[in-house]
């Protein structure tokens, strides 16, 4: 005999000195839900802000849509061309371009805008302008998109600074002067990851209202597990603290060997890093020299999350120094910088190498 919980639970309220139980973010009776544009505006109190968000949030859905419909869509493949760092372009960069570049510059809050799929910055025309500067990758891990990997959308946002008409100095800054930065996850779930320097928020998209619904904050667990995650590939480019490193995370002198996980996604394996500690690496090499990741819109955003959610992000050796990825100044829109991120314990590790 099945009996309904809904008379249950309102005798258990109606008892005496009872509480009432609590509502689930699911429990379509629950009528206070916290969204994103209501966190940033009672976080914030930011307008200009949180209209950004709002475009913001428009694009991640629309990619999202464009994501799982790619096979029915004739949306997987190349594009037959090549983005501003000389990568092969599939069709859903492009699409993933045309949406945010769209939402953005129609939010009426950005004055200039990187994306890693355009050679130049592109200036808001001046019935649109705001006063926000962002850089994004659209869609980063596209490369396996066709394997159905997890892909994300990775943003930082600057606000405009000098006088006159925007130009590509508003936004070549060092990333201790975003005013927030993020990424969206295009997986089992839709994640969006932001930080507006005020800790790490997560919030998770809620198909059946449509809204980027406040899961709850997000850090380094304090009992980190040992993962690493890096392109072994390149094991023979690397330098050799980098190659000592990763046969210290293999062979450790006490403790079990540290597992290897790797998606070459870098918002999987970032998301992943902080979830569940450990550390991710793109470190500079022999044909790299100065990494392969950029900085404005992976580097700068990504390293300000891990610094906020209570890890460490650093360059390793890079311009004959070791140095904070987040004091690094982007020399042009597209500059590269290596990546070393994590948690304390095993970027600490890593750069003690280096002394």
């Amino acid at each position: 005999h099945v009996t309904s919980r809904a008379p249950q639970e309102a005798m258990a309220a109606a008892a005496p000195g009872a509480q009432a139980p609590p509502k689930a973010v699911d429990d379509i009776r629950n009528t206070k839900i916290e969204t994103l544009t209501t966190f940033i505006m009672r976080e914030l109190k930011d307008r200009e802000l949180a209209i950004l968000m709002s475009a913001m949030q428009l694009s991640f859905k629309f990619i999202v849509r464009a994501v799982r419909k790619a096979g029915i869509a004739d949306l997987y493949g190349l594009a037959n061309t090549s983005n501003s760092s000389g990568d092969e372009v599939k069709k859903l960069d492009l699409l993933s371009d045309e949406i945010m570049i769209d939402a953005l510059t129609k939010s009426g809050t950005c004055a200039l805008l990187v994306s890693e799929e355009q050679e130049e910055p592109i200036v808001v025309p001046p019935e649109f302008r705001g006063h926000l500067c962002c850089a994004f990758d659209p869609l980063d891990g596209s490369s396996n998109i066709d394997c159905n990997v997890s892909t994300g959308t990775i943003f930082s946002v600057f606000r405009k600074t000098s006088e006159g008409e925007p130009c590509k100095e508003d936004i070549l800054k060092p990333g201790t002067e975003m005013i927030a930065a993020g990424y969206c996850m295009y997986g089992s779930a839709v994640d969006l990851v932001i930080t507006f320097m005020n800790g790490v928020h997560r919030f998770t998209l809620d198909d059946s209202i449509g809204e980027f619904v406040y899961v709850g904050p997000m850090s380094f667990p304090p009992k980190a597990k040992t993962i690493y995650s890096c392109n072994e590939g390149n094991y023979q480019l690397w330098d050799p603290e980098i190659q000592k490193a990763v046969e210290l995370f293999k062979n450790p002198s006490e403790g079990k060997p540290y597992s290897a996980r790797y998606v070459g996604s870098m918002v999987s394996d970032v998301h992943r890093t902080i979830l569940y500690g450990g550390i991710f690496m793109y470190p500079a090499d022999k044909k790299a020299t100065k990494g392969k990741l950029r900085l404005l819109y992976e580097g700068l955003p990504m390293a300000s999350i891990i610094e906020q959610a209570g890890g460490v992000a650093s360059t390793g050796m890079f311009k004959g120094s070791v140095q904070r990825i987040l004091d690094v100044v982007p020399e042009h829109i597209h500059d590269r910088c290596p990546i070393i991120m994590g948690c304390e314990r095993d970027t600490s590790m890593v750069l003690r190498l280096y002394e």
